[in-house]
């Protein structure tokens, strides 16, 4: 498994339609207060799902994904593609980022300014955390534009010369669908749908992402993959996980 398709991986995993109504600019307080984003609330979880990998060629890879989070502090993940082989594992702390391809060798070590130099993404912990749960991508501030479509809230920020379009469901306060775009530099994006949401201790989680990324690496031209990941099980609980570390 090549450096790109690693960065794929961890990156789609970042991440998991509106009414044709006029839309309507929000700037009082009262208006405000009718937005209301939901973020996932728990100490650990643990998700299991499947994942397919589409490749620009036609190229396609599935396998068996496992996540294990500690909130706001460690997301660990491996890949199988079956027979309980361990294809890709991942540890990703507040100030690091470990990767490793187990079967051909590759591996990603690095902190986030070493990231962001070598592929100009500029990443952090709680983004990562927030795409991966349908979270807003980064906290609402009033100098973001909000408007109001029906029944879904669209949501503009930019961040780090990052442009985030999210559209946001006024019922349940998930990211529904999410677009990302960094500086024409890197000319890399990022393109995210989330449906299915059910239930999760009492909250909405959505149980499948379907995501198209364009990626421009030092030593590659600009190539689109796409990735559908589906979650069979996922769990929220107080007590303490295991997160092995074995690189």
């Amino acid at each position: 498994m090549s450096k790109a398709k690693i960065l794929t991986y961890f990156l789609g995993m970042v991440m998991l339609w509106s009414c044709a109504r006029k839309p309507m600019s929000y700037t009082t307080d009262k208006t405000m207060d009718e937005f209301n984003p939901n973020y996932l609330d728990f100490n650990y979880l643990s998700a299991k799902g499947r994942v397919t990998l589409e490749e620009q060629d036609g190229k396609i890879t599935k396998g068996v994904l496992n996540i294990r989070v500690k909130k706001d502090s460690v997301i660990w993940f491996n890949m199988s593609p079956g027979l309980g082989i361990e294809a890709l594992r991942g540890f990703i702390s507040t100030d690091r980022i470990k990767i490793r391809d187990r079967i051909n060798g590759q591996r990603i070590d690095m902190d986030y300014a070493e990231f962001q130099k070598k592929y100009g993404v500029p990443l952090s912990f709680s983004l990562f955390q927030n795409l991966l749960f349908a979270n807003l991508p980064h906290e609402f501030s009033y100098r973001d534009r909000l408007i109001r479509v029906g029944k879904t809230f669209v949501l503009n920020q930019e961040r780090e010369n990052i442009k985030y379009k999210t559209n946001i469901d006024a019922g349940h306060g998930k990211v529904t669908q999410l677009e990302s775009e960094a500086s024409q530099t890197r000319s890399g994006s990022l393109e995210a749908s989330y449906m299915d949401f059910r239930e999760v201790s009492n909250q909405p989680f959505p149980y499948q992402a379907i995501i198209k990324m364009v990626l421009s690496l030092p030593d590659r031209p600009k190539t689109n993959f796409f990735l559908n990941v589906e979650m069979i099980k996922v769990e929220l609980t107080d007590a303490s996980l295991n997160f092995p570390y074995n690189f």
